[in-house]
Order: C-alpha cells, then structure tokens, then sequence
C-alpha cells in the first residue's frame, strides 16, 4: 500500500511523507503536521501544502476534526471498506484522490460535532451501534468474521428489539419519541433507489435527524427490505427534524452512540451541532450541469 500511494503521488509530480500510523495515534500525527507547518509559515518555509489521509470513514472524520477551522487543506484516499465521504465527493478510486490533490482544487464542506466530537457523515443511537457492540464482541470472544458475527448480532437485536425513549430538543421545543434508530446526518441524506446514502449536498449548514416509526422487529425488518429495494417513504418511514443545533436526552446514564461507524458510550445528553463550511477539503470538480 505505501507503493501504491508513493507511486500515484510521484507520478503526479507531488512530493509526500508517507507515515503508516496506528488508529489511536492518527489524529495526534495530523496536528503534529499542521502545527509544524503552522509554525514553519510564520517563517515563510510551509514544511506541508496538505495532510492526506487513507482510510474509513471513522479514520477520515478523526483527522477532519484534527483540521477543523485551519486553513490546511484535507486529501482523502478511498482506503476503507465503505468511503462514503469519499464518495459523496465524488472520489471512488486512489487515481481519483490523486488526480484531484494534484490539480489543487479545493471545496469547504460542513462538519458536525457530537459532544465536542467531529463527524463527516452521520451518527446514530439505536440498533446500529447496538449491532457493533454485539459483533465486536462475538468477534473478540468467538473469532466470528465479520460479516457472520454482524449477521447473529442482527438476529439478536431482533430478538431483544431495544427502543430508545427519547426527547429530541431543537430551538426550545422538546420532540419526544419512542424509536429504534434515530440518525442524524450531516446534511441531508437521499433515501431513493439511485441515491440511497448519498448527500446532494455537503455545505447544506445544517444537521438532518431521521427518527424510524417502525414499531416491532417486523417493522424494522420490512423498513430494512423497503430501503434495499428503493421503497422507503420519507413521510412514513420517518419523522425528520432539521436543525443547526440540538440535543437528545435520555433517562438512561449512558447510551451507545455511532460516530462515523465507531461506537462509543456517551452521558446524555448528546449535544449535536453544524460547524458550516470548516474543513477545506481536494475534491474533483463537478461536472457541468446538463
């Protein structure tokens, strides 16, 4: 892999320092850069032109949150299993992330925080952070792979089915719900069949909350088959808030909360806000509309 991302840059005429850095060190490796560049500006020698990072949504939005409010611009290679923010800017390949770092062209793109803590694309509490609990769990006791200890964390969630009793607060209005899934996305998520997961938008400025009505494991079976098969419906599928800022509180002391994939447990209430247009960021640039 380091071939692979010295070649592509070399080739475009780009010089990188490449560092094969661990999970829990990432984000430290990304301030050291742009504090040493930071410092080497205010003599006139930038050490670095942009931090670049490989890997998955949750290694993406661990670096942007490094990168929040600086003028150091993001590079993204697509090197994880799902990329949706790669994808979402329109970057599906290594030569797509390299061609575009090497023309320059940057965009500014929203965040969203959870508690003082930055994502890139959504965050959940409900089933899916449930879920990975579970399968993290039958992978380190069992050795299941995977997608097998997924697939039995499913069934079990379908068995116990927890529903989360829930106030949603936005501007001094409080929105009590009952819900397995509530999600919340930086920006607002298309849920057709072409676009399902996708983002028409990523400088929106504002936070977009999908509240599931489904009321049983079989309603969330059937929203699960409706939404592979393009079959949801905004209106009867979800409550949806939009907001710029907001909290969900909860009775219970700590809740598994989602961030970009990674599961971490957090005392509510989860205060959500959207940072607009914080993160400068290489992205492709779009095509001509027609």
């Amino acid at each position: 892999m380091r071939e692979r991302v010295a070649s592509a840059f070399a080739e475009r005429g780009m010089a990188a320092e490449i560092a094969l850095v661990g999970g829990g060190e990432i984000g430290q490796e990304a301030e050291r850069a742009a504090a040493d560049t930071a410092a080497a500006g205010a003599q006139d020698r930038r050490r670095f032109d942009a931090v670049v990072v490989g890997g998955g949504d949750g290694t993406v939005g661990t670096v942007a949150g490094a990168l929040a409010g600086t003028a150091m611009p993001l590079g993204v290679l697509p090197l994880g299993t799902l990329n949706h923010f790669a994808k979402d800017l329109g970057i599906v390949t290594l030569d797509d992330a390299a061609d575009a770092i090497a023309a320059g062209a940057t965009r500014r793109v929203d965040l969203a925080e959870i508690n003082g803590r930055v994502f890139v694309n959504n965050s959940s509490v409900g089933v899916y952070p449930y879920m990975v609990v579970d399968r993290e769990r039958r992978q380190e006791n069992f050795g299941r792979s995977k997608w097998l200890a997924m697939s039995l964390a499913f069934l079990r969630m379908l068995r116990r089915f927890p529903r989360r009793r829930l106030s949603i607060c936005v501007e001094g209005a409080v929105h009590p719900c009952v819900s397995p899934c509530v999600f919340v996305g930086n920006n607002a998520y298309e849920i057709d069949l072409f676009d399902f997961g996708k983002r028409g938008a990523l400088d929106g400025g504002e936070l977009c909350v999908y509240v599931a009505k489904a009321a049983s494991p079989a309603g969330l079976v059937s929203l699960a088959f409706r939404a592979a098969f393009g079959r949801l419906d905004q209106a009867r599928d979800f409550e949806t808030i939009r907001a710029r800022a907001l909290e969900i509180r909860s009775r219970a002391s700590r809740l598994p909360v989602s961030r970009d994939g990674e599961v971490e447990f957090l005392a509510p209430p989860l205060r959500y806000r959207i940072r607009p247009q914080a993160l400068a960021v290489f992205a492709p640039a779009p095509e001509p509309a027609g």
